[in-house]
């Protein structure tokens, strides 16, 4: 975006910020790394960017269960069947998280957590079934600088993952597509996961400079073992489907022609069991955790807030980009 802007202005002609002056420094650098590159390839360069982090298949319209519904903005929440089902529905972004949708999300777990259903859903509507952060919560400064959207970022994320952590009931991931980020790491906090034969599994974060959320620095080496969690958490590879069952990840995965059919038709008969029953023993099996899960939740934040705050996160921010609208 910051390229786009200042490639209104011709070749970069101010002197460079300080080090600590986060925000002016990656303008500044995105300015200098522009030469003389027109609006308009600046402008194609930022769509291909964009483009080739959250996808280009055209969304499609998922079915959704009916039933009792509440208003939300980013999410289409309805409880059917004894199964409360939270969509998220962005499919146009690739149902990237905003900031919005991180609110609306933990409003929904809190709800689903106390209302009369037996299991709780999250999926996603069209191809995606969640493509990370949306790139734009990174772009809106607020007053108090980057030192403060690093600080409420950081508490909004502790907040949400803290909901999975204590989330009361069975909650069952329905991954329909291709899951990035955030989407990823906190599928270890689920306690059953589905996905169609078409979803991938993709933690690209030391790439950026950044770091692992949602316990999956704990919760992965523990799934899958110490040196596949490093492939995926470190090195940024990315699961299939398939990868992502053998290693634990996903319980299991279905063909993608018969993938609703089959997830729902299980789901149904799990939302006839005893509810109290599969609430009390989820909540056995996740006690002895629990404690240490907040722990983890607290020093993954700890970590990305100062992740966020570093020059070399910045570096490796403005070097994607620049590498990027080189391709």
């Amino acid at each position: 975006a910051q390229r786009h802007k200042t490639a209104t202005q011709g070749p970069c002609n101010t002197s460079k910020p300080s080090m600590l002056d986060f925000v002016n420094k990656a303008k500044w650098d995105a300015w200098k790394s522009l030469g003389s590159v027109s609006q308009e390839e600046a402008r194609q360069q930022y769509v291909d960017l964009i483009s080739s982090l959250v996808g280009t298949e055209a969304p499609a319209v998922a079915a959704q269960p009916t039933g009792s519904t509440k208003g939300f903005q980013t999410l289409l929440v309805s409880t059917e069947d004894n199964i409360t089902t939270i969509r998220l529905n962005r499919p146009e972004k690739k149902n990237a998280i905003t900031v919005e949708m991180y609110n609306e999300l933990i409003e929904a777990l809190d709800l689903a957590g106390k209302d009369d259903s037996v299991i709780t859903v999250i999926t996603g509507s069209g191809d995606y079934y969640c493509s990370g952060n949306d790139l734009n919560n990174f772009t809106k400064i607020p007053e108090g600088g980057v030192e403060k959207l690093a600080k409420e970022s950081g508490e909004l994320l502790r907040r949400y993952v803290k909901v999975y952590i204590d989330f009361p009931k069975p909650l069952i991931g329905v991954i329909n597509g291709p899951a990035v980020g955030v989407s990823v790491t906190l599928l270890g906090l689920f306690d059953v996961v589905y996905a169609t034969e078409k979803a991938t599994f993709h933690t690209p974060f030391s790439q950026l400079g950044q770091s692992p959320e949602g316990c999956s620095s704990y919760l992965f080496p523990k799934i899958m073992g110490a040196a596949k969690a490093s492939e995926m958490l470190l090195f940024n590879k990315k699961l299939t489907a398939a990868q992502a069952c053998e290693v634990g990840l996903v319980t299991e995965v279905f063909p993608e022609s018969s993938f609703q059919s089959e997830v729902w038709t299980r789901l149904k008969a799990y939302a006839k069991l005893p509810r109290n029953s599969l609430a009390l023993s989820k909540q056995l099996i996740r006690v002895v955790e629990k404690e240490k899960l907040h722990a983890v939740n607290d020093a993954e934040v700890e970590r990305l807030v100062e992740r966020w705050l570093s020059d070399e996160c910045m570096q490796a921010i403005m070097s994607f980009f620049q590498a990027k609208s080189k391709l």
